[in-house]
């Protein structure tokens, strides 16, 4: 928690007003009770109108200064709140962009989300309303309990034995409910991930005519939220009444001793209106402590939990190198391997071959074999668990990785996006990409005849999740936006699954008369998409079952001959049919 303190930077001088503000009302309020306790034994006896109007005047001027003093707080509590939450968020967001795949796989994308949104949410709130109350109303508790031994010893003890009392209900409640207000954001990740995955998965949903059971599914996760909520919300409702019915006995305490005390001669009646008001003062404040205390728990356990990813440490560790070294080749990989964290076998394993610059090659195996895993290590996004990755000589955890991954044009197996202008998105990886640089990278991408046609041309606007294009068209433009930036190594992890045999020829064809050479990596589950390339790894359960061209994988590899066979030929026999 103390580590979030560092984000006040830049509104410390704001977050120190607000309770100095809150400080100087609670003073003139204090002050109240005496001014009307001095009406009530000095002017209302003696008839003195001047004087009672004098005191009026005092009140008046009392009620003003409070009044400017609780308008500097609400502004300063508000500004310094929303400027640390403002600070925290880039803070989290900025560290997020830090982590690996393997820390982010662990958190998961809806508790991040919650984290940056509701949780954050939460502890602006509660913050606002600490900066406000946090010395206010200790200030008023003990003040009028000062203020009482200043008018009556005997009376004032009833004070004293009231607070203590009252302190046990609140912090009592307050240390329940923090572990189960943990419990409801945790909760509350569970819901959130649901309607993720149902937003996200809704054409799958519906194709399977899953509708009901995700229905109910969101219903149980929704009502745990619920029971959770309800659970912590009976604790904690029982703060304010608890707090009422002690004041309120103290209140009759105080006016039964007050009355006898005053029939005795050793108070007056203003004496014992102004130990009343002290006593109303300490209800209406405690109410308000009640308020903030059941705040401080969410708060807490929110902030904890942004505590918490910050803590993070992001386990592959940034190298230095910047520059390519002068080596015959651009890719190298020795007896790599990659095990995912918490997972029992390797997902890729003892993979080894080399890339001449400019080389194309193939990587094709059955769903699941690992392919993705295997390009996944060449720009570093997960390190290999043994072996070594090198790229253009040097090993990828000695690279800096911006520079590192400024050599790859990476196209990813799902297509992603973003919403804007076809321009925007194309200087995604080249922001001083001209137009005559995105348009060339359109036409190789086989993209260009759609866009031109398009309102606007390259001032298109994409939709979120690019809704306004189809599955081809989305994947093209992701092979354009890869082509802009002329990377030396091009990775297209099956994105070419919505492409028709025809248009993924043309972009082969274009692929191959590309001026700068790159290297390309090719991963598919289509035998026509990697059989022109240079040289095709076959993966089988993460490991090599052959490496080669195609002719001489059709004779020395049984597991690419049965993929061949139960696609190339099937489509020639369904053809002459």
């Amino acid at each position: 928690m103390k580590n979030l303190l560092k984000y006040f930077k830049g509104y410390r001088a704001v977050a120190f007003s607000a309770p100095f503000f809150k400080i100087l009302e609670a003073v003139f309020e204090l002050l109240v009770p005496f001014v009307v306790a001095a009406v009530i034994d000095n002017g209302i006896p003696s008839g003195d109108k001047t004087y009672i109007l004098r005191m009026c005047g005092v009140l008046v001027l009392l009620a003003a200064v409070g009044l400017a003093s609780t308008l500097a707080a609400q502004y300063f509590s508000a500004k310094g709140a929303v400027g640390f939450c403002t600070n925290l968020r880039y803070a989290l967001f900025e560290h997020i962009q830090k982590l690996g795949f393997s820390e982010l796989d662990g958190v998961g994308a809806s508790s991040l989300i919650t984290r940056l949104t509701s949780d954050l949410n939460t502890v602006q709130s509660g913050l606002n309303m600490m900066l406000r109350l946090m010395m206010r109303s200790p200030i008023i508790v003990f003040g009028a309990m000062i203020m009482a031994f200043t008018i009556d010893f005997k009376a004032a003890l009833i004070f004293a034995g009231a607070i203590p009392l009252l302190s046990i209900v609140v912090v009592g409640i307050t240390l329940w409910c923090i572990p189960l207000y943990t419990k409801v954001q945790q909760r509350l990740e569970k819901v959130l991930l649901a309607a993720k995955e149902n937003l996200v998965g809704a054409r799958v949903i519906r194709a399977f005519c899953k509708e009901e059971q995700e229905t109910e599914r969101f219903a149980a996760e929704n009502g745990e939220l619920c029971r959770e909520q309800k659970r912590v919300g009976r604790i904690s409702a029982a703060m304010n009444p608890l707090t009422l019915v002690l004041i309120n006995l103290a209140i009759i305490l105080l006016i039964w001793q007050g009355a006898l005390r005053v029939e005795s001669g050793v108070l007056t009646q203003g004496m014992v209106i102004a130990l009343y008001n002290y006593m109303s003062q300490i209800l209406v404040e405690l109410i308000k402590l009640a308020n903030l205390i059941l705040s401080v728990p969410k708060t807490v356990a929110c902030a904890s939990r942004m505590s918490a990813v910050l803590a993070i440490e992001p386990s592959m560790k940034n190298g230095t190198e910047t520059d390519a070294l002068e080596r015959e080749y651009s890719v190298e990989l020795e007896h790599a391997s990659l095990r995912y964290s918490g997972a029992a076998e390797d997902s890729v394993s003892d993979i080894s071959f080399r890339l001449e610059p400019g080389e194309t090659l193939g990587i094709i195996g059955p769903t699941g074999c690992g392919k993705s895993s295997l390009v996944g290590l060449l720009p570093r996004f997960y390190d290999a668990s043994s072996g070594s990755v090198k790229i253009f000589g040097r090993d990828v955890r000695d690279w800096d990785a911006a520079s590192l991954r400024g050599l790859f044009g990476f196209v990813m197996q799902k297509n992603r996006l973003f919403s804007g202008t076809v321009r925007e998105n194309m200087r995604f990886g080249a922001p001083d990409a001209s137009d005559e640089d995105i348009t060339e990278a359109l036409k190789a991408a086989q993209a260009w005849d759609f866009v031109s046609e398009k309102e606007g041309g390259l001032d298109y606007v994409i939709e979120q999740n690019a809704a306004n294009l189809s599955g081809g068209q989305a994947q093209r433009l992701c092979i354009a936006r890869a082509l802009v930036r002329k990377p030396k190594i091009l990775v297209f992890d099956d994105s070419s699954s919505a492409l028709d045999y025809a248009t993924d020829s043309r972009l082969r064809a274009a692929l191959s008369s590309l001026e700068y050479k790159p290297t390309v990596i090719t991963v598919s589950q289509r035998v026509s998409t990697v059989m022109h390339c240079r040289r095709i790894l076959v993966l089988e359960d993460g490991r090599c079952a052959g490496l080669g061209t195609h002719g001489e994988l059709l004779e020395s590899c049984d597991e690419y001959r049965e993929i061949y066979e139960s696609q190339i030929k099937a489509e020639e026999g369904g053809a002459s049919a």
